[in-house]
């Protein structure tokens, strides 16, 4: 486990080590990144440039997704984890002879479910197995902090063994004999300036909230909507994903929104999820995802109060949302994390991660239903 912020040299460290073990035989390195679609142009020449300030280009053949070196047979293979297209993962062939997997800008990879699928497939025989993963850290609801840090009582930046997992925390501090004077003079200005942001690009620390967050604009309250009335917001889950519900209230004269949790569950089977509702709002009006019909007439059938709604962009929902404070009941933890996190793609970007979004997904089909019809009143009924 490497982690450090910029100027830290983790990359050129990493690249040294692996070419390095290519000199032992029967090494298949498996070099990936969640987006790698050229790494002839953004990854192999930093490889190349320490292959030729050490002299060592005669011992490597090296094309467009592969490094070999000739004097054993090890090499080093490029590849990325999601698919062009960018909706799915791609199929990592041959994953049984992999010795050494390496996920490069680890924090990218928020699917806990493809780490653990290509994790278990190293399994070489004969041979020392390596998982290294390298990143920049992110927010400490990323799946790897909550896994190789929090579970594990694990100190974040520090350097030392824990069980089989080696962890190594850098920053420029231990690399300034690399770095210009003017990286060094930026370093200062930035510590200066924004001593958060200096904590964690530079000095790599984890982050509570994730940045560029959509939702600025809320905060923890009493949910106490006085006269309004209440209605459900709910997305469903999967066997990964969890079955949400929320219950929302608007008051159009204040601009407020109310939200409290009900339900955060996973592998909730139909008959389960329709008592968990009756349980804990009765029969409350509930706006879902109209992508389900045939999972919303099973529970109506079971006696459910539980409406389609045409869902719109994501853009348009959020932007209702946005328009509005938004008070979250105190216990309602899930809601928070998800508020706390949720964020742009990219910055300057209108779109948004897929991440993050099982309770917001439900609250924006109820603020679409209330709000994209003004029909409902100043206060939202339904």
């Amino acid at each position: 486990m490497v982690t450090g912020g910029r100027g830290s040299g983790k990359s050129y460290s990493l690249n040294s080590f692996l070419l390095l073990l290519t000199y032992e035989s029967g090494h298949v390195i498996l070099f990936t990144r969640y987006t790698l679609t050229s790494a002839h142009v953004s990854i192999i020449p930093e490889f190349i440039d320490k292959i030729e300030t050490s002299n060592l280009t005669g011992d490597f053949h090296i094309t467009k997704d592969e490094i070999i070196n000739t004097k054993t047979g090890s090499k080093i293979l490029f590849k990325g984890i999601k698919t062009s297209s960018g909706t799915q993962t791609a199929n990592l062939k041959s994953l049984a002879n992999v010795t050494t997997w390496v996920l490069d800008e680890a924090e990218e990879l928020d699917d806990e479910e493809t780490f653990d699928k290509i994790d278990f497939s190293i399994r070489a025989k004969g041979i020392q197995n390596r998982v290294i993963l390298v990143m920049n850290p992110a927010t400490k609801e990323h799946f790897i902090y909550k896994r190789f840090f929090e579970q594990r009582g694990v100190d974040a930046g520090v350097s030392e063994i824990v069980g089989d997992t080696t962890y190594i925390h850098t920053t420029y501090l231990n690399n300034k004999a690399n770095l210009s004077q003017s990286f060094l003079s930026q370093i200062e200005r930035m510590k200066e300036s924004n001593p958060s942001k200096y904590k964690h690009i530079i000095l790599g620390g984890w982050l509570d909230k994730a940045e560029g967050v959509v939702f600025t604009n809320w905060r923890f309250g009493e949910f106490n909507p006085d006269e309004l009335q209440t209605s459900g917001g709910m997305d469903f889950g999967f066997s990964v994903d969890p079955d949400t519900l929320t219950e929302v209230a608007i008051d159009k004269s204040k601009k407020i929104i109310y939200l409290k949790e009900h339900i955060y569950s996973n592998g909730l089977q139909t008959h389960v999820l329709a008592q968990m509702i009756t349980d804990r709002v009765g029969d409350m009006l509930i706006i879902a995802d109209s992508a389900e019909p045939r999972l919303i007439a099973d529970l109506k059938s079971k006696g459910i109060n539980i409406q389609a709604v045409k869902k719109g962009t994501i853009e348009s929902g959020i932007t209702m949302m946005l328009d509005y404070q938004l008070i979250v009941e105190r216990n309602s933890h899930n809601i928070a994390k998800e508020l706390n996190n949720y964020a742009y793609m990219d910055r300057g970007s209108k779109l948004y991660i897929d991440n993050f979004n099982h309770a917001i997904d439900g609250i924006r089909y109820n603020v679409i239903y209330n709000l994209d019809n003004p029909q409902r009143g100043n206060y939202f009924v339904y």
